[in-house]
């Protein structure tokens, strides 16, 4: 009888913690379908078009403003998908990163990187401003890489040269929309 009582209970409690993990993994998958077709893109899932904010044409910026900028909304146009990234600034250029990319659990985590390379056309948004932007691949140039990289140790701790060139971390210049991929480094 007391094994009845006992497998019972322990029946109940796996019944329950199954039921939690069914429920976290529908509310966690319904926020990242959500999550694609909405502006401002999240931290975690990211988002869909960056549709809000007055598109800024133009002359090209002094992008230097962004040394107190953490972090900025760019959105690739295929697939038309945000996303929150770190941004760089170094000689009046603007630059976004992406770290781990050197595993297998960074290229299967971020996709925007490669898509960013295959189609590096962009919309950036900075407090509240849209700029169409063209992602450029910037894979060596010593004082590009080590100006960037001293930006970034400065804003988020990190920052090698090194890792760039490895392509442990995929650094990307925002250029202007009619650069066609002649950008700094490339």
């Amino acid at each position: 009888m007391r094994d009845l009582v006992g497998a019972t209970w322990i029946q109940k409690m796996l019944v329950g913690i199954g039921g939690l993990l069914v429920m976290t993994v529908v509310a966690v998958g319904t926020l990242a379908l959500r999550s694609g077709y909405v502006d401002p893109p999240g931290a975690f899932f990211g988002g869909g078009p960056l549709v809000t904010g007055e598109f800024v044409t133009g002359p090209e910026p002094d992008w230097s403003f962004l040394g107190d900028v953490r972090t900025i909304d760019l959105q690739l146009l295929d697939p038309p998908r945000s996303r929150l990234v770190w941004v760089a600034d170094y000689d009046g250029k603007a630059y976004v990163v992406s770290g781990f990319m050197g595993g297998m659990v960074g290229r299967l985590w971020k996709h925007w990187p490669a898509q960013a390379e295959r189609d590096g056309r962009a919309v950036s948004r900075v407090n509240g401003k849209r700029y169409a932007r063209t992602l450029v691949r910037v894979r060596s140039g010593r004082e590009v890489l080590a100006g960037v990289s001293a930006e970034l140790d400065r804003k988020y701790g990190f920052g090698q040269p090194g890792s760039i060139e490895a392509g442990e971390t995929w650094l990307f210049e925002l250029a202007p929309p009619d650069a066609g991929g002649a950008g700094a480094g490339s």
